[in-house]
């Protein structure tokens, strides 16, 4: 499913639609990815009282890896720095933009 441009954003791709619980897979699997005119942002939805969660916080080091090394990659190849957003449910709404959830969610 592909959004419409909305603000700083260029498309929103939702990558889960259909698949099984995470723990079925070996490979991480963000829910979003978005990208804009500076970056592309790989974007996790979490409950609020999920976010201090032990095993969220240690299951966030894979996608933070994998952001540096693709930023790493991609600016050498004249692309986009990736950020990756563990973000709380109810942080999210209509007047936010990515850079406004990067400001308060990136690492």
């Amino acid at each position: 499913m592909r959004y419409a441009p909305v603000s700083d954003e260029l498309w929103v791709q939702h990558l889960r639609t259909g698949q099984r619980d995470g723990a079925d897979h070996r490979e991480y699997q963000p829910d979003f990815v978005a990208e804009t005119d500076a970056a592309v942002y790989m974007l996790e939805p979490k409950m609020r009282k999920e976010m201090a969660d032990t095993v969220v916080l240690a299951k966030k080091a894979a996608p933070l890896r994998w952001c540096a090394n693709a930023t790493v990659h991609a600016l050498a190849h004249g692309g986009k720095p990736w950020q990756y957003l563990l973000i709380p449910h109810d942080a999210i709404a209509e007047n936010m933009t990515l850079s406004g959830l990067a400001s308060q969610f990136g690492d």
